[in-house]
């Protein structure tokens, strides 16, 4: 007959756990491979990132989740200063994954963000072209004067 270990019968969960530690990183390798997996099933299956910036292909899309993971676990093994940063540090793990991921199938479609306008740029040519289209009224310079004129 094999024999089971059995906690005392008076021994609590408390008690029977005590030992056990749970540390949230480094991940296990086998949560690392899980992580490559879904990035490669992100990259190369239809999704709203592949209706913006396009489908990569099985084979790149293995070679890039290898990359995204190894790149993004460095990053987040050296922003590491305590076993207690562990939240923290799966946070920027997490970050730099979805950051290169983006970065790839960007710099692999050959879009680049645009460069951010400023306000007065954008909002003034519009402004006038509303101004201008379909109305009767006088543009805005027009209309004060008329006033002006008036008085």
């Amino acid at each position: 007959m094999a024999e089971t270990e059995q906690s005392p019968p008076n021994a609590t969960a408390s008690d029977k756990y005590s030992n056990v530690s749970f540390s949230i990183w480094p991940p296990t390798d086998r949560t690392r491979e899980a992580v490559k997996n879904r990035l490669i099933e992100t990259l190369s299956s239809p999704s709203i990132l592949s209706k913006r910036y396009g489908t990569v292909s099985r084979d790149e899309a293995v070679e890039a989740a290898k990359l995204i993971e190894q790149e993004a676990f460095e990053v987040a093994g050296k922003a590491a200063s305590t076993d207690e940063d562990g939240i923290e540090i799966l946070q920027v793990y997490s970050k730099e994954i979805s950051k290169r991921m983006l970065e790839t199938v960007k710099a692999r479609s050959g879009e680049s963000a645009p460069a951010p306008e400023t306000a007065t740029e954008t909002d003034e040519p519009h402004k006038a072209e509303e101004e201008d289209a379909g109305s009767t009224a006088p543009p805005q310079s027009e209309k004060t004067e008329s006033i002006a004129d008036d008085e």
